[in-house]
């Protein structure tokens, strides 16, 4: 037993290990292996490294930051990076959007967009979509509904929460056109027999559902949920932890609808692997939230904060969006011909390089085991991959927005084979 698998054993066993995997370094769109095993990472560390594994120019801010302040705490000093990642960001989120909190993890984000709602409107309701996931903390489980895993044995949750249907086309059976009218009719009726909107605070929905299948609402929907969000006088937040900072070819998925929420959160892609998250919303909104009731000691911490200022630089240089939206098209263009290929994969969709991949067999969901199968298939030949939804059914492909033609066509090439290996 090496050094390396020894001290594996003595990681708590709560996190799941999908590949056995050991990483010595990464550069780009691949992640090395203290094997020497060269991998294509079409996983970002689930959406984190969208500027690529150890982009130059966010090392380089690391390394400076790292010489002249590790830690500020906010309440105490401000420190220049947070200055500097507020400026930066004032140029991509909507002009609305003018009041910044930092935390560290998503769901530290969500929970805190959560107490602004609350906070701003005097109201203690919340409604979420099904097969949504906000996070694994004690308040975010509650909001969870992508798979019991997340929740199942810690009962009882925070109260307050309650669910409507996320407009899943392809899993209701229905067009895009009756997928908007029936969870808009749903949503109304939520309002009438379990939450009124006297009592409700906030509508909390992923822009394009992340962990629960990487499905993408109907613009009609959006627009309906935000004209039903602005009748009833409840403030709407969209959770772009996963679909932010390019993933789907925008600076935010919001955009794509033309929808701008009352409070938005981010992680992940945000500081290229730094832990930082942050509440967005407007300043107004911000000043009803009474000073000293949310905070955190590491929120938005220096290193952190350098990064995603560097992050947005190389972001805006490289045009990496550009390239998140083209190659997005040629990546959903390569799964179209397979799909054909392969009537498994029951359907192809997502915007930018947020995209997935259901399979599904008899008109229900593929045995999970089919997709494992798939996904190791691809590892052996060096590609990694993750699957999502409710049931494993779908596989996902979130590579760095560097990636390039020939990267992507590499990926087609080996996810070919590996379907080849394993579907009968």
């Amino acid at each position: 037993m090496s050094l390396y698998d020894e001290n594996f054993t003595h990681m708590s066993p709560v996190w799941s290990r999908i590949f056995p995997i050991i990483a010595e370094r990464a550069e780009g769109c691949y992640i090395y292996s203290v094997d020497g095993k060269k991998y294509l990472d079409f996983t970002c560390g689930i959406g984190v490294t969208n500027t690529g594994h150890c982009h130059p120019k966010v090392v380089e801010a690391i390394r400076e930051q790292a010489g002249l302040f590790l830690h500020a705490q906010a309440n105490i000093v401000i420190h220049k990076p947070m200055l500097q990642l507020i400026e930066e960001l004032r140029q991509v989120v909507h002009p609305s959007i003018d009041g910044f909190f930092f935390s560290n993890s998503g769901a530290e984000a969500l929970e805190g967009a959560v107490k602004l709602a609350r906070a701003a409107t005097g109201k203690p309701n919340i409604i979420v979509f099904a097969g949504s996931f906000h996070g694994r903390t004690s308040g975010t489980m509650a909001l969870t509904t992508s798979k019991t895993i997340y929740r199942s044995g810690f009962q009882p949750l925070p109260a307050g929460v309650f669910v409507t249907p996320y407009p899943y086309a392809y899993k209701l059976g229905m067009t895009d056109a009756q997928a908007t009218d029936y969870c808009l009719s749903a949503l109304e009726e939520l309002l009438l027999t379990q939450t009124s909107p006297a009592e409700t605070a906030a509508i909390l929905m992923e822009p394009v559902l992340g962990e629960g299948g990487y499905v993408v609402p109907p613009p009609a929907f959006m627009k309906g949920l935000r004209e039903l969000a602005n009748k009833h006088g409840i403030l709407l937040i969209f959770d772009e932890v996963q679909s932010g900072f390019g993933r789907t070819g925008k600076w935010f998925a919001q955009e794509h609808f033309n929808v701008v929420p009352d409070i938005m959160t981010v992680a992940k892609g945000i500081a290229s692997g730094l832990p930082l998250s942050g509440v967005f919303s407007r300043l107004d909104l911000m000043k009803k939230w009474q000073t000293g009731s949310h905070g955190g000691t590491f929120g938005g911490n220096a290193v952190a904060c350098a990064a995603g200022v560097a992050t947005i630089h190389a972001m805006k240089e490289e045009k990496m969006i550009d390239n998140a939206a083209e190659r997005g098209i040629q990546l959903t263009t390569g799964l179209g011909k397979l799909q054909e290929e392969y009537p498994i994969i029951g359907d192809v969709r997502g915007l930018g390089l947020m995209i997935g991949t259901e399979f599904t067999a008899n008109g229900k969901p593929a045995d999970k085991a089919i997709i494992k199968s798939v996904v190791h298939a691809c590892e052996e030949r060096g590609l990694l991959l993750l699957s999502c939804g409710t049931y494993d059914n779908v596989i996902r492909w979130i590579p760095p927005l560097v990636v390039s033609e020939t990267q992507i066509n590499d990926a087609l090439g080996i996810f070919s084979k590996a379907m080849k290996e394993t579907i009968n």
